[in-house]
């Protein structure tokens, strides 16, 4: 006589869903939750090295408008207008001594030396990723532009020597001129408060467009052509 409960067969292991199966293929010998483990340490060490290798004088951006990515490094206060005479290139340190303007190898830049000709001013900075983007559009128009007069001056505020801009200026080829304002005296003499800030100045050094923030290449080629357009000789 067969005893129903010996003889019957014994239980088959069962297999895993065929779903189980390949996400064991593709995550290998480790959980979900021990690769998202890494992958999040990964990100916060990301973040982390970010934060220890920005430059110290990196304000938090601000937009000033909308639409717009300058970079507020100080405080908004009424600045230079359409019609004003600009003022010459320098300006009064913390301590109260009087600066000049000067390019990377020390010798002055003299806004009157420039009279005669249109006059883009550009204040940035190496470390300005919306000064950076514009960097292209400088250099073009000065070498599209420059037989014709135009000048351009690119004013580098907070940096921490020439050399490091010299760096910049040399790796992408740029012709134009470069000051180095050690202190932002420059920077506040012509009440700017932000990063990139742009005056063209006509032929008579007056102010005929300021722009906050980055300026387009279409905006740029209209405002130049038009100072160009309205020089008397």
């Amino acid at each position: 006589m067969t005893d129903p409960i010996r003889d019957a067969p014994a239980p088959q292991p069962q297999s895993s869903p065929p779903s189980n199966r390949l996400r064991r293929k593709l995550i290998g010998p480790f959980t979900g939750a021990q690769i998202l483990g890494v992958v999040a340490a990964i990100a916060i060490s990301g973040v982390a090295l970010a934060v220890l290798t920005a430059p110290i004088t990196r304000p938090t951006p601000t937009p000033p408008r909308p639409g717009s990515s300058m970079y507020v490094v100080g405080s908004p206060e009424p600045g230079l207008r359409v019609g004003d005479v600009a003022p010459e290139f320098s300006g009064t340190t913390p301590t109260g001594e009087t600066v000049q303007l000067a390019d990377l190898d020390g010798n002055p830049i003299r806004l009157a030396d420039l009279r005669g000709h249109p006059v883009w001013i550009n204040f940035w900075a190496t470390w300005c990723p919306p000064c950076q983007e514009e960097t292209p559009i400088l250099r073009d128009m000065n070498d599209k532009y420059a037989d014709d007069g135009l000048e351009v001056v690119a004013i580098s505020v907070q940096e921490t020597t020439p050399d490091d801009v010299r760096a910049y200026v040399e790796r992408y080829g740029l012709d134009y001129t470069v000051g180095f304002d050690a202190t932002s005296a420059i920077f506040h003499t012509y009440h700017a408060f932000g990063l990139p800030t742009q005056f063209f100045l006509d032929e008579n050094g007056v102010i005929q467009d300021v722009v906050l923030g980055p300026i387009t290449r279409d905006e740029v080629e209209t405002t130049i052509q038009e100072l160009l357009d309205s020089q008397t000789h």
